[in-house]
């Protein structure tokens, strides 16, 4: 017999040892699983459907997360009570309300549909964010049925111009145009069908000048809690050149986010999006990613994502001194504002290594060799799987190797080293992460 949930009120859970469900499958995922085995309260971690890296950490099972019938049936079968979710997918296709309805107090970390169409759709999360007076791009939206007008409005906006899809398109649906031609003919593309159902409907937004970094922050949808401070690298060439990714790599903490940016993001970013999901009776628990740009000491939102940041995760949680399943519990029981976060002092790098060809068409199967354990940093598994007695790729991100140091150098000279170290057929990755903080 499983646990009963509907007749257990969640303070009355047995904290200490837990079965836990972790969904997802990548960088991020074998993140928080390395990070979850480090408490003490961890009695089995299950991971779905993981990759050959989460498979150190706890087992992996072979289901499909946006399955939501099987995803209740793991829970029934391996007595699950935690279910934490990795990925936006089957966040914004509402798989914490299916568990809510199946398991009405079983806790789960992830917003319900309603909060998570910040990051689902585009056009609402500006309609958010102007609604709550939360600073950022101005934009407009327009639809197949209003191409035309968006034309028009396209060849009076001052160069860059900035066109997003609507909905999820894997990290590849925001285009930054350099002239007005290429603008309507990628305007055109997107409502066209380049990015499926994603870009059915296409914001427009003014382009900012300024340079980027994430909060993150952990949240019971009353109180908050401010995780470490990352910057990602999207594009694939060095010098952020070429195609944007779903990210090269990431550094923690960055130098130029300073104690008095942090209060401005605080009072003018964090806390009117917690009132705004209060107000707007979004059902919210979970991580809340804020992608920001200081521009001209003024910071400013890009986007929201409903989830933990991939490859900032991996930079993040290792400087993450507090235990995460704590964490997750204190904000699915509402307690979160009696947490304390505690942050190392040590400066993260994390490189990506991906497969030849990405993020255009790229082959699978390939051979990964130089795998051992180092000294002081840890090789986050993403596209990889099984194959026997050997580790195959089995995507475009392949790996993240993470390092620690005093400094920025210190800390890309030890994964870049590392990143070298590993090779499968057409390994590529950075060597210039962390390349505009030194």
């Amino acid at each position: 017999m499983g646990t009963n949930y509907a007749s257990l009120p969640l303070n009355l859970y047995n904290f200490d040892l837990m079965n836990i469900l972790l969904l997802g499958s990548g960088g991020r995922e074998h993140a928080i699983a390395w990070k979850l085995s480090q408490s003490k309260n961890l009695p089995q971690l299950f991971i779905a459907p993981g990759n050959a890296g989460t498979s150190d950490h706890g087992t992996n099972i072979p289901i499909d997360i946006n399955d939501f019938a099987s995803v209740s049936h793991a829970v029934r079968q391996h007595h699950i009570e935690l279910v934490i979710i990795g990925p936006e997918a089957p966040l914004v296709n509402g798989l914490a309300d299916r568990l809510a309805l199946d398991f009405p107090s079983l806790p789960v970390v992830g917003p319900r549909a309603s909060g998570a169409q910040l990051e689902g759709s585009k056009s609402f999360s500006k309609d958010f964010m102007a609604r709550h007076q939360i600073p950022t791009a101005k934009y407009h939206e327009f639809t197949k049925t209003t191409m035309d007008e968006g034309i028009g409005f396209l060849q009076q906006q001052q160069l860059p111009i900035v066109l997003k899809a609507d909905g999820l398109a894997a990290g590849k649906g925001v285009l930054i145009c350099q002239s007005h031609e290429e603008a309507i003919s990628e305007f055109r593309e997107m409502l066209s069908g380049k990015f499926g159902e994603a870009g059915s409907t296409v914001v427009i937004e003014e382009f900012l000048d300024g340079i980027e970094f994430s909060v993150f922050v952990l949240t019971d949808g009353m109180d908050y809690k401010i995780l470490p401070v990352a910057k990602d690298y999207k594009r694939i060439g060095e010098g952020d050149t070429g195609l944007n990714t779903g990210g090269m790599g990431s550094i923690s903490p960055v130098p130029f986010v300073t104690p008095a940016l942090m209060q401005r993001v605080e009072s003018e970013i964090i806390q009117p999006t917690i009132r705004g999901i209060q107000e707007d009776d979004l059902e919210y628990c979970g991580f809340i990613f804020f992608g920001l740009i200081n521009v001209a000491g003024n910071p400013m939102v890009i986007e929201y994502n409903c989830r933990l940041g991939d490859p900032e995760t991996q930079s993040v949680l290792a400087r993450l001194n507090n235990d995460l399943i704590e964490l997750c519990l204190s904000a699915c029981s509402g307690t979160l504002s009696k947490q304390m976060i505690s942050i190392s002092e040590k400066t993260v790098a994390t490189i990506v290594v991906v497969a030849g060809g990405y993020p255009g068409p790229y082959e699978k199967g390939k051979v990964i060799k130089g795998l051992d354990a180092f000294d002081e940093g840890i090789i986050f598994h993403a596209g990889t799987r099984k194959a026997g007695d050997q580790t195959v790729t089995n995507g475009g991100r392949v790996l993240a190797v993470t390092s620690f140091g005093e400094t920025v150098e210190e800390a890309v000279d030890k994964s870049r080293d590392r990143a070298g170290a590993v090779t499968f057929e057409g390994a590529y990755f950075r060597k210039d992460i962390g390349f505009d903080l030194v």
